[in-house]
């Protein structure tokens, strides 16, 4: 019996040590795989840094862009306006010596005084245009800051 327990000890003993083997094999195959993994990791997460700073100085440059866009949009806008300005202050001269005019001519004969009444309904129309002129006056204005239209919670 001794020799069956002896023979019994031997072979769970290789038994355990075959299972041991197997063991540390997987998990040193495993730690290899692991450790491949985390490499390419590394190498994944420095290629991403470096597309991000890339892309920063992108946006950097795309927001520069904008500013000055917007610069140069401002200031056509109030190029725009100061020239609205003297044009509607040209039509209101104009409106003034028009009417003046009409009432130079009123005391002619029948073909100047048709020619008085077409002069007072474009003195008329001169009015419908300055009003205009000021509403457009007012919206060129607005444009003249266009981050108070692009961002209206600046105002």
């Amino acid at each position: 019996m001794n020799t069956v327990v002896k023979v019994g000890a031997l072979f769970a003993g290789g038994v355990g040590a075959y299972v041991m083997g197997t063991f540390m094999i997987n998990m040193g195959t495993d730690m290899t795989n692991m450790t491949k993994s985390v490499a390419q990791m590394t190498q994944d997460v420095h290629s991403m840094a470096k597309n991000m700073n890339g892309m920063a100085g992108n946006m950097m440059q795309m927001a520069q862009s904008m500013v000055e866009g917007q610069k140069k949009m401002g200031d056509d806008f109030a190029n725009v306006a100061r020239d609205m300005n003297v044009m509607t202050g040209s039509m209101i001269s104009m409106s003034r010596d028009m009417n003046g005019l009409g009432t130079q001519i009123s005391g002619m004969n029948v073909n100047i005084k048709e020619m008085n009444q077409s002069m007072s309904r474009m003195s008329g129309d001169m009015a419908t245009m300055n009003n205009s002129m000021s509403g457009m006056r007012y919206d060129i204005n607005k444009f003249t800051k266009p981050e108070t239209i692009m961002m209206p919670w600046l105002r």
